[in-house]
Order: structure tokens, then sequence, then C-alpha cells
């Protein structure tokens, strides 16, 4: 498979923690560049991706939970309802899995790779993808999830990851996220 030439921002790079600019159109190095987030995101075993966790600023993101591909300009969540628990992994905070609390069902409205308006009706895992990548977008991460007593368990990973980050000394093992698992309240 074709490398991309980009690697995964981990927990304490700063851009992971920036609101993403929202794109006034769609040009053709955006749409490679979201195909080139695709092929990260399969090549990571992940099911989202935002442009954020390769350090770039933009308002992008890619999905598949399987059923095919989605790669989405400017998504935002224009309706919301129900209530899922989703014990959560991200590819940008390895070997930590917190349990979210999200809608179940949402409709999202975006730009498709060709610049066109699109709406999506999503619910049960692929809602949790869409919000997860959304909340990259405005600078969110799993971690600002967990209740204060869970941060204090995992603030010790969290320093470690932080640091291995910061040195670029992620083992293979240690990249890798937990696999989401849902369920419906």
């Amino acid at each position: 498979m074709e490398k991309t030439g980009f690697k995964i921002r981990t927990l304490g790079d700063p851009v992971l923690r920036k609101k993403s600019t929202q794109l006034k159109k769609v040009t053709l190095e955006d749409k490679e560049l979201l195909s080139k987030m695709a092929r990260l995101m399969y090549d990571n075993e992940g099911v989202g991706l935002a442009a954020p966790q390769l350090g770039i600023n933009a308002a992008m993101i890619v999905a598949d939970i399987g059923k095919g591909l989605y790669k989405l300009v400017n998504p935002k969540i224009v309706k919301a309802q129900g209530s899922q628990i989703n014990k959560e992994g991200c590819l940008s905070v390895p070997g930590i899995c917190i349990k979210v609390r999200r809608a179940n069902k949402v409709k999202i409205e975006a730009l498709d790779e060709n610049g066109e308006p699109v709406a999506i009706e999503a619910e049960g895992l692929l809602a949790c993808v869409f919000q997860h990548e959304i909340d990259h977008l405005n600078g969110k991460l799993i971690v600002d999830y967990a209740p204060l007593l869970e941060k204090i368990k995992i603030a010790k990973i969290i320093k470690e990851l932080k640091k291995k980050a910061k040195d670029e000394k992620l083992a293979e093992s240690e990249k890798k996220s937990c696999k989401l698992s849902c369920q419906s309240l």
C-alpha cells in the first residue's frame, strides 16, 4: 500500500486542541488529502480520522465502519437524539479507552469530496464515529469525557504517552487503539 507521508499526532501535540478551519471550497489538494487520510485510517485499523490528527488545521474527516467510506468536509451535527454509551479508543490517544455518552442518532450536513452538499443520517456506531471525529475538529479528545477518578487512574499513562510522543518513541503495540463497542440506552 502506498505511503501517505503523514503520521498520526498523539496526545500532547497542540494541534489536537485547536479548532479546525472551515474550508471555503474543496480543492483537488483537499480531495487528495481525504484519500490519504482514508489510507492512513485503514492502515491503522481505525474507523475514523480527522485532519487535525495529521497536524492539518482543516475541517475534514473520513469514516468507515465497514459499510462504506465517508469523506466529509466541514461536517456539522444538525440534529441529535437518543443516547448510547460507547467504550471509545482513539488513534491519537493509543492504549486508552474511555466510556463516552453520545447521541444514538445524528444528522450530519457537510460537503462531500467533490464539494457537493450532503446530509447523512446515522445511528449506532456510525453516529458515534461521526461525533468522535467532529470532536477532533473542535479540539476535543476522548480523555475530556473521562470522569475525575478515571482521569486520575490514567494520568500516569497519559504522561508517558505525551513523553513518548514528544520523543517519537511509541512502540507499534502502543500505537494501537482499543476497538469501539456500543450499547444503546
